[in-house]
């Protein structure tokens, strides 16, 4: 279980960075702790993922100097760290302002064309249609639908999915 536990990530809806430590510290920490990789090395790759999701500026800002899509996007750049095979995502933008959202929505776009697997808890149906391979649309905790993405948007099956959709797109 360890070893599959490895190879998944986990980005949170509140970000959950360390507050003591500065961007890179919090995208460095797994990789010195976890994978026992030195400092000069851990850094360069932390900083290279700063870069891939826009912060490689704000490598020294402490958490209470981010702004939230900031704070998301180091977080995802933590995650990325560790060399996922799969990102679980929880609600990634819920807790952002639009132009914020926007921001996190690239990156997450970005990251769908390299190989890694994202399982996205999210209401960003716009977003959802641009970049699912499939959906599985929950109501009240039920599974209501799960379906290839282009299948759900263009004819979703149920009645409770159609009225969903005719409110969010």
């Amino acid at each position: 279980m360890a070893r599959v536990r490895e190879k998944i990530g986990m980005v949170f809806q509140n970000f959950n960075l360390f507050d003591h430590m500065k961007a890179i510290d919090n995208v460095t920490y797994a990789l010195r702790k976890v994978k026992k990789m030195n400092a000069e090395e851990a850094r360069a790759k932390g900083l290279s993922l700063l870069e891939k999701v826009g912060l490689r500026h704000r490598a020294d800002a402490y958490p209470h100097q981010l702004s939230g899509g900031e704070k998301q996007r180091c977080a995802i750049a933590r995650a990325l760290a560790m060399e996922p095979d799969v990102l679980l995502f929880d609600e990634p933008t819920s807790a952002l302002d639009p132009e914020m959202t926007g921001e996190v929505l690239k990156v997450l776009q970005d990251l769908n064309h390299t190989g890694i697997t994202m399982i996205v808890v999210t209401h960003e149906m716009n977003f959802a249609k641009k970049v699912a391979d499939y959906v599985i649309y929950m109501d009240k905790g039920n599974i209501e639908e799960c379906s290839k993405a282009a299948e759900f948007f263009e004819e979703p099956k149920t009645a409770r999915a159609k009225e969903f959709l005719s409110k969010m797109i």
